[in-house]
């Protein structure tokens, strides 16, 4: 019986409704450093452009967006992301269902393909996508989705970091964390990273770790300019899997 509830549209809708209620008050009630400070102005020059973070500070993502901007976000199919979708929609933002996955086969099954599709044509548009850069249970590992994304589009990827001084930090696979009203964010975003329609394999990879560094360099900011140390970096899981990814590509090879 509570499975059932818990999966109700009422039950989520409030729960979602929650969820918003209460980033809007830590954001209302941190204050905002944004690195570097005309980072907005850089964003309106190469715009529309692909927004990209680790998955464990999603939520805090909705820090990032201005009232006058305009984005899409993708959000994964599953309970929670329904319930995250709802709270980022009253937020003032816009959703795309769907997520990367570890395997071939569980991409048709997730929406991968949609999402990628409708993302294209929103950045046609003119509009700003945003989404993880990591697959789920995979976590600081940039996938290719973004990198794909970046050479369909054309547009530049964004890496962000958006990070509290006041939080909760959670012991999940992404090493989740909550922001906590009454302290300091800081919005972090990277160097545009770009990759031609035509890359080839070799070319995307490098774009792929390019991303992957910038996001690691992005955090570590963001957390240093709080004096703190990123609670998500440096795990012994975060370095199997990029070596197991790696292996996977290139075996024998060495590297970040």
């Amino acid at each position: 019986m509570l499975r059932r509830i818990g999966r109700s549209a009422f039950v989520k809708h409030a729960l979602g409704s929650l969820l918003a209620g209460y980033l809007h008050v830590v954001r209302r009630t941190n204050r905002i450093i944004v690195i570097p400070e005309d980072a907005y102005e850089g964003i309106a020059a190469i715009q529309p452009a692909i927004f990209t973070f680790w998955h464990g500070q999603h939520l805090m993502q909705t820090f990032f967006r201005r009232p006058q901007d305009r984005a899409h976000v993708m959000i994964s199919r599953h309970g929670d992301g329904e319930i995250n979708a709802i709270a980022v929609e009253k937020l003032g933002m816009n959703v795309v269902r769907g997520s990367g996955a570890q395997r071939a086969d569980q991409i048709q099954k997730r929406g991968g393909i949609p999402a990628l599709r409708a993302m294209l044509a929103l950045l046609e548009q003119g509009e700003h996508v945003a989404l993880t850069a990591d697959v789920p249970k995979i976590s600081r590992v940039c996938g290719e989705g973004v990198v794909t994304l970046a050479a369909l589009s054309g547009r530049p990827i964004l890496p962000v970091a958006v990070v509290c001084s006041r939080r909760i930090d959670f012991k999940s696979w992404d090493a989740a964390s909550l922001g906590l009203p009454f302290g300091r964010s800081v919005i972090a975003v990277g160097a545009p990273i770009r990759v031609a329609r035509d890359a080839d394999a070799g070319a995307r990879e490098t774009a792929r770790l390019a991303v992957q560094a910038e996001l690691d360099r992005v955090y570590a900011v963001a957390y240093g300019v709080l004096g703190q140390r990123d609670p998500g970096a440096g795990r012994a899981s975060v370095a199997a899997a990029r070596e197991a990814h790696r292996n996977a590509r290139h075996p024998g090879a060495a590297g970040p």
